[in-house]
């Protein structure tokens, strides 16, 4: 499992990118039932690797949609409210 650089994913399409997440996915699901049932894993980095891959993958196409939704005038993409820490 190869570590993805930042400059790999930027240069993929989007459709390229989702389909790379979703095996990145797959994958990790899969990593995680071996874990689960005792078996030891071949690579123990492996899981890691494979969630950083996909938190790397995830910001790339937010930032790319942020990107995009400045250039478009008018139109902003809503950022989510950080918790105040009161419960209502």
């Amino acid at each position: 499992m190869p570590l993805l650089r930042t400059k790999e994913i930027r240069a993929m399409d989007a459709e390229t990118i989702a389909k790379k997440l979703t095996e990145l996915r797959d994958e990790l699901m899969h990593e995680r039932g071996v874990a689960a049932m005792g078996g030891a894993p071949p690579n123990p980095g492996k899981i890691r690797a494979l969630r950083k891959n996909i938190a790397r993958i995830l910001t790339i196409m937010r930032e790319e949609e942020l990107a995009g939704a400045a250039a478009v005038p008018g139109k902003a993409v809503p950022a989510k409210a950080a918790p105040s820490g009161e419960k209502t």
